[in-house]
């Protein structure tokens, strides 16, 4: 595991932006940390950079919160961008596709703990936690999961 430093939402966003140049078909990334710890601003981040790579203008990137999960069709797959703050349970990530996602395109998964012993191996975990100032975070990275 490696620990990054993030200083502001700046480097959040460089760090995501990396991590959007490696993407490929079966691509897991999981996403844990409190409540404003950063995983949308992180997210959001990698989804506008793989685009922009892409070509693809796909304007803003909504939270998916209350429809659990967005879709992104670019050149080569989709990211699917799930939120799973609202699932009651593990099983219902099941009936909301996130196993086809899995197969089908790169999977970018907030809230992953609540899914975490359904995670392919081979899985990048991302924990973004507070850092030493309001706006600074710190990312434990581990890959695979």
């Amino acid at each position: 595991m490696r620990s990054v430093a993030l200083p502001d939402e700046q480097a959040t966003k460089a760090l995501a932006a990396e991590f959007a140049c490696e993407l490929r078909r079966g691509t897991v990334i999981a996403l844990t940390g409190d409540l404003g710890a950063g995983k949308s601003v992180f997210a959001r981040a990698l989804i506008q950079a793989r685009a922009k790579a892409a070509g693809v203008d796909i304007g803003s990137v909504p939270s998916p919160t209350f429809t659990l999960v967005q879709q992104y069709d670019l050149p080569g797959f989709t990211i699917y961008h799930f939120d799973l703050y609202r699932l009651s349970g593990p099983d219902e990530a099941w009936e909301i596709g996130l196993e086809e996602a899995f197969s089908e395109g790169v999977s970018l998964i907030e809230w992953a703990d609540r899914v975490e012993n359904h995670l392919p191996s081979g899985s990048i975990g991302i924990h973004l936690s507070p850092g030493a100032t309001e706006e600074a975070r710190i990312a434990k990275v581990s890959e695979p999961l």
